[in-house]
């Protein structure tokens, strides 16, 4: 691709809604009030930011009024954004279209700038040291290490790195960093490994571990169903629909397994990816019908990992790496 000359920043938020929805990045310390009344250089910020926080480290002040004055004055427009989302666990990425404004409607993330995002991909699209990077501890960073990946993403031929890449030592690792890096390993394994009736297999022998009984639908089967299973000996049935496809599970899918119960059965469909918005409102509406997404299986995966079936603890070897998740009493 011809970025070369393009600059590449990471961000992070606490809103994510406001960053995808309103087609902006911010950041915060609203007490600063507009810093283009703050002049063009380091230390002006770094003296306006000691009076309005005159209880600072003098650490956190070269941090935190060096992050404000890139937000104003080193970012232009055409450069790229790298936005991690939490809510979703997407990595985000945009081009900035738009000068500095300070938004005084805001409550908090009063400093802002117009972004129109390109590409919405699944955490584990990337290299886990892409992933390291963009979980800086910083709000605001500039991304280097990794900025070709990211801007490669970009491309229509892009392809999704499932690889279980070593972490790269050029980029540290917080106890943050491990947990998602934990998560993303996960998934992306299931991806390389489970496809098809392997993942039915997989997702019933989890069921097995979170107390289920389980049966397997014969492979080629025409009902939709994949796998029955009981808690007990007695009905309730959930009838299981499992979908090993990148793309996001659309309403109709759901509806099709709907289609295939009967009075008296519970429903729950499992997918690596995601649901639209429009599936999740389905969900929503239909509450004899569970979705479990990538996130959410893997969860369930931390929670449940030392009583899966050795076979699949030998597919996925959290080593030491692996977060164990207490289970409820």
């Amino acid at each position: 691709m011809a970025n070369e000359e393009k600059r590449v920043w990471g961000i992070h938020t606490q809103d994510d809604n406001l960053f995808l929805q309103d087609d902006v990045i911010a950041i915060g310390w609203s007490d600063m009030g507009d810093l283009s009344k703050i002049d063009a250089n380091r230390d002006a910020f770094k003296d306006k930011y000691t009076q309005v926080y005159p209880d600072a480290k003098k650490g956190s002040i070269a941090t935190g009024a060096g992050m404000l004055y890139r937000f104003r004055y080193e970012i232009q427009i055409g450069d790229y954004v790298v936005f991690p989302s939490k809510s979703n666990r997407e990595v985000n990425i945009g081009v900035v279209e738009g000068e500095y404004v300070y938004d005084s409607t805001q409550v908090e993330y009063v400093q802002t700038r117009k972004v129109k995002w390109l590409k919405h991909l699944p955490r584990m699209a990337f290299s886990q040291g892409a992933l390291y990077e963009i979980g800086s501890a910083m709000s605001l960073f500039s991304v280097k290490n990794y900025a070709d990946e990211f801007l490669s993403a970009l491309d229509k031929n892009f392809k999704k790195n499932y690889s279980s890449d070593s972490e790269d030592e050029s980029v540290g690792a917080t106890a943050d960093d491990i947990i998602e890096s934990t998560k993303d390993f996960i998934l992306k394994e299931l991806s390389r490994q489970l496809k098809g009736y392997d993942l039915e297999s997989f997702v019933a022998d989890l069921l097995r571990a979170m107390g289920y009984r389980t049966t397997l639908s014969p492979q080629g089967g025409d009902s939709g169903i994949d796998i029955t299973a009981y808690k007990d000996e007695l009905p309730p049935r959930i009838l299981v629909q499992v979908k090993s496809q990148d793309a996001d599970i659309k309403e109709t899918t759901i509806q099709s397994l709907k289609g295939a119960m009967r009075e008296g059965d519970y429903g729950l469909f499992v997918t690596l990816s995601n649901y639209t918005k429009n599936a999740q409102k389905y969900l929503n509406s239909t509450p004899i019908i569970r979705g479990i997404n990538g996130t959410e299986l893997v969860e369930l995966i931390l929670k449940y990992y030392d009583d899966l079936s050795d076979k699949y603890r030998k597919m996925i070897p959290l080593k030491q790496v692996y977060i164990p998740v207490p289970k409820e009493d």
